[in-house]
């Protein structure tokens, strides 16, 4: 399945630099170097260099990559040591270079030596500077990755969690209609017993989704409303106006029902003469969505209540769909309205 990941991340970087670096240094130095100097055996002993720093350093590499995973520290006291103990082989390495292809006669003295050391001993310090803060930036994106992966996991937990608090608070309600009615009504309860089926095998297929359309949400609304118009008659009276092209809005689950559960039960089971329940969905000027459920009556009564539905409904909304999503409770004109606003994206 590697063939799945971008180009860019199944390339080798660390060959990738390491030959870069190695070969941009041989030719930085023929560059300065005059052009009647640039001779066979010159070329030759920077070409020696050149694999002798590939070789050395990747040796070292390789040690310090298993120090790092058997979780052993690298002090930069260490590091120093180890650096001048990188250049003196580097050194003793060029110095066999120039004995082998001898590129300017004979090499007389040991006073090039010092400059040597500390050249190799600068060109390492770079090396061993620049492997250090890959490998900071990588565990800090690695950091940076599993602090992603930990919020997105703690965010699907919570969301099933509160998916799970719907359910059982939907189905309660419905079983107390069914109860109401099964003494009374033996057909209208077994009618709506065939309905709350349709809503309960929406709601399990729904709770493995964190949103779905809302075409798919209405058609579990009209058997729940279906539902409670058997238990109240014509106190309850419904009107449904979806804008176009709005049906495959994406919303979490359960979400508009538990808004017109609280209609009905606030609405029109709290009121003697019933109430009407309008269920309205638009897209606003900026691209947004707005869905309002609103019913007759004030929000005082709510008072009591634990408003365990709105508040659950509330996080799933920020949850699935982000900050700019929002439920908003207000009441104009005896009408008690929750309105749902989704960003554009839903």
């Amino acid at each position: 399945m590697n063939n799945d990941r971008p180009l860019i991340a199944r390339l080798n970087w660390y060959w990738i630099f390491q030959c870069s670096g190695w070969c941009f240094l041989p030719l930085l130095l023929m560059a300065m170097t005059p052009s009647a100097e640039r001779t066979g055996p010159v070329i030759n002993v920077a070409c020696w260099g050149t694999v002798a720093g590939l070789i050395i350093s990747d040796i070292w590499h390789r040690l310090l990559k298993r120090r790092i995973h058997n979780g052993m520290r690298v002090s930069w006291k260490k590091m120093f040591i180890a650096i001048v103990i990188l250049a003196m082989i580097h050194t003793a390495v060029q110095t066999a270079g120039y004995l082998i292809f001898k590129p300017f006669g004979e090499v007389h003295g040991i006073a090039w030596l010092p400059g040597a050391l500390m050249f190799w001993w600068g060109v390492y310090l770079v090396w061993n500077m620049f492997y250090m803060a890959v490998l900071a930036l990588r565990r800090a994106n690695r950091a940076e990755s599993e602090a992603l992966r930990l919020e997105v996991a703690a965010k699907d937990a919570e969301l099933r969690a509160l998916q799970a608090q719907v359910n059982p608070h939907f189905f309660f309600n419905s079983m107390n209609s069914v109860r109401a009615l099964i003494y009374e009504e033996p057909d209208a309860a077994a009618q709506m017993i065939d309905q709350l089926a349709s809503v309960m095998r929406y709601a399990l297929q729904s709770g493995h989704y964190e949103t779905v359309p809302l075409a798919a949400e209405m058609e579990a609304v009209q058997a729940y409303l279906a539902i409670e118009k058997i238990r109240f008659e014509e106190r309850m009276r419904v009107s449904v106006d979806i804008g176009i092209g709005l049906d495959q809005v994406r919303i979490p689950p359960m979400a508009l029902q538990t808004l017109v559960e609280n209609a009905v039960k606030y609405g029109v089971e709290a009121s003697s003469t019933g109430s009407e329940i309008r269920i309205r969905a638009q897209r606003m000027d900026n691209g947004a969505v707005h869905i309002e459920i609103a019913n007759l009556g004030a929000i005082i009564p709510f008072a009591n209540s634990t408003k365990v539905g709105l508040v659950n409904t509330r996080k799933r909304l920020l949850l699935a769909l982000g900050d700019n999503a929002q439920l908003d409770l207000s009441e104009n004109s005896g009408w008690v309205r929750a309105t749902m606003t989704l960003p554009e994206a839903a």
